[in-house]
């Protein structure tokens, strides 16, 4: 054989085992690690995502839920796990974000550890209060709290979160005394809001329009530069002459995988999610959770996620919080 055909041959036979690998995927069943317990809304996105995949990949799509220290636990696990597109992440903001400057030993960098596969959906929120707070809007809820320094208590779902970042801004901007009361999720925080003891939070409308529609809370203002499809009727901060920065931030539900995970699988991976998340039925159940669907491709979710996350990031610092 001449050395031009041996050369010919080798290319041909590259080419037909870089086919071959790519074909491979998946080869297995796939994982969607959730960084929280079994039936919050992260959980319920990623059951969702996880159906239509395993349809249009012909493999099982598990979800595992690994909770606790804040989403740390889940996200270094995947971040850790082979770079195959087998092992991947179902993430809220606060663990590839926020969780940069609240710990000063955090066992993952998002930001070279993972890499973004697509945006499932935006979950929206909004600044509710217990009824027994005399306020209808933005405005006269700021004149009510500027007329009594510490006796509103403010709850989140943890330090450094969207509504502590909201209660260190306001109190900073219009020369308020509130109090801070985290706590571990969404639904201790609506319990007690409910009950009074809080008096206002800045909570997922998934977790607060049930109690909004019955009564128990009342809706102010939605965060992000437009009315939510699930609170069409409650306008945003803007709207209200509220357009800092702070109020305008919305956080994407992510799918992402380890770093190194070859281009070409998160590529697939990206379309096959988009399409899951575009299909009617499915966004129409993502709606239904008070989140907005996206099912963006990789390197749109990968933008969107270098600029939100210089301004997540201020804004945390901003709280001066930092735990061990």
């Amino acid at each position: 054989m001449t050395p031009s055909k041996r050369r010919l041959l080798l290319c041909a036979l590259a080419a037909f085992a870089a086919t071959g690998a790519r074909a491979e995927f998946p080869s297995k069943p796939l994982r969607i690690v959730v960084q929280y317990q079994a039936g919050g809304s992260s959980d319920i996105l990623a059951r969702l995502v996880a159906e239509g995949l395993s349809k249009r990949l012909g493999q099982p799509v598990v979800v595992e839920n690994r909770s606790g220290a804040g989403g740390i636990i889940g996200t270094d696990h995947v971040a850790k796990s082979a770079p195959d597109g087998h092992t991947l992440l179902l993430t809220v903001p606060g663990p590839v974000t926020a969780n940069i400057v609240l710990y000063g030993k955090l066992p993952y960098d998002p930001r070279t550890d993972l890499r973004m596969v697509s945006d499932i959906a935006t979950t929206r929120t909004v600044l509710a209060v217990h009824p027994s707070v005399p306020a209808k809007d933005v405005a006269s809820l700021i004149a009510v709290l500027k007329a009594a320094p510490g006796k509103y208590a403010i709850g989140s779902w943890g330090p450094g979160t969207q509504p502590h970042q909201i209660q260190v801004y306001m109190d900073r901007a219009y020369g308020l005394r509130t109090l801070h009361v985290p706590y571990k999720g969404e639904s201790p925080m609506a319990i007690d809001l409910i009950g009074g003891v809080i008096q206002l939070t800045v909570g997922s409308i998934a977790t607060l329009q049930p109690y909004i529609a019955a009564g128990k809370l009342r809706a102010l203002a939605v965060a992000g530069p437009r009315r939510a499809k699930a609170l069409p009727e409650v306008p945003t901060f803007a709207e209200q002459g509220f357009a800092d920065e702070v109020y305008a931030l919305t956080g994407p539900t992510s799918l992402m995988a380890p770093a190194k995970t070859p281009d070409a699988v998160v590529e697939r991976l990206g379309r096959e999610v988009a399409a899951v998340v575009h299909q009617p039925e499915v966004a129409r159940r993502i709606e239904e959770l008070g989140a907005e669907p996206v099912g963006n491709l990789p390197a749109e979710a990968s933008a969107a996620y270098r600029a939100f996350l210089p301004v997540t990031l201020r804004l945390t610092q901003a709280t001066g919080v930092k735990l061990d």
